[in-house]
């Protein structure tokens, strides 16, 4: 059984930077890739960007390229969120997810199979 646990979301101004982290649970980590995806109120849940616990690899959606970043850190199990310049817009409630890194597309939120409870980031004007 796979838990994913996120944390770090906040209430911060335009231009500002947080920081999330998604603490997975679980055996053979290493097999899998990990979105993060946020939800707004009245909006779709969004992509957001995807790691691969194997190698590292990364990429995100043109919405924030340049101003996030995903990183990880094996011997804690754990993957971040780095979010800059942050924008109204980048409002919602972040949830990071797991899937097996060769089933499905890493930008399609039906293709993971665990989720976690989400974490709230609110970024005023």
């Amino acid at each position: 059984q796979v838990q994913l646990v996120e944390s770090g979301g906040d209430s911060v101004q335009a231009g500002d930077s947080l920081r999330l982290s998604c603490v997975l649970s679980g055996r053979a980590f290493s097999t899998y890739r990990m979105g993060w995806f946020r939800s707004a109120p009245g909006k779709e849940r969004e992509f957001v960007g995807t790691i691969t616990w194997s190698s590292g690899s990364t990429d995100y959606a043109d919405a924030v390229k340049g101003r996030f970043t995903i990183s990880k850190r094996d011997a804690r199990k754990t993957v971040y969120l780095q979010m800059n310049s942050l924008q109204p817009d980048d409002s919602g409630i972040y949830y990071c997810a797991a899937k097996t890194e060769t089933y499905g597309s890493y930008a399609d939120q039906g293709a993971y199979s665990y989720w976690g409870q989400g974490t709230q980031v609110t970024v005023a004007s």
